[in-house]
């Protein structure tokens, strides 16, 4: 913390003011994305599915290579992803942060549909693709993919991740006799 103090020509105590612990420094720029689903869904427009609207957003995100969806072109974002994948208590962090974007969409879905079990399921299972697809495009990023050819196939890819959500899994993986 002296070190990033003594960066901004600031004192220890005005950094710990606005940022009570060191790992507020790291997600600071990142905590509002962990509601993106759950904002895309209670922002969607009269007659748009639940699903349609994350996927909407996601593929808006794609377009303007959002690091937020594991998309820049910056060493910086890669950065300080390996840093909360290396750090424990930053992943750990991370992990209740996606979590409570997902209660949270859970908990918009049910208030429109008056099914919390259910909210929940489909919650899970929307997060659970939209988050595939962010690794997705982190691991192809660390395979040395250029930032472009991941966003030209992210159409493509996010269809076939969604559809797989709205048909359900039905005979999705069933063993061969």
């Amino acid at each position: 913390m002296q070190e990033i103090a003594d960066a901004a020509d600031v004192s220890k105590m005005t950094v710990f003011n606005y940022f009570g612990t060191k790992e507020d420094l790291v997600f600071w720029p990142m905590e509002e994305h962990f509601g993106d689903a759950a904002r895309a869904v209670r922002e969607r427009p009269p007659g748009e599915s639940a699903l349609d609207a994350v996927r909407r957003q996601f593929l808006e995100m794609v377009e303007t290579r959002d690091p937020a969806v594991g998309l820049h072109s910056e060493p910086f974002a890669r950065q300080l992803r390996e840093l909360v994948m290396c750090t424990p208590v930053l992943m750990e962090r991370a992990f209740l942060a996606a979590q409570k974007g997902t209660r949270d969409l859970a908990a918009h879905l049910a208030e429109e549909t008056g099914d919390l079990m259910l909210a929940t399921i489909a919650a899970a299972m929307i997060s659970a693709a939209r988050n595939a697809l962010i690794e997705e495009h982190w691991r192809r990023a660390d395979a040395g993919d250029h930032v472009d050819t991941i966003v030209a196939d992210a159409p493509e890819r996010t269809a076939r991740a969604f559809a797989l959500v709205e048909q359900g899994l039905g005979d999705y993986a069933r063993k061969a006799q």
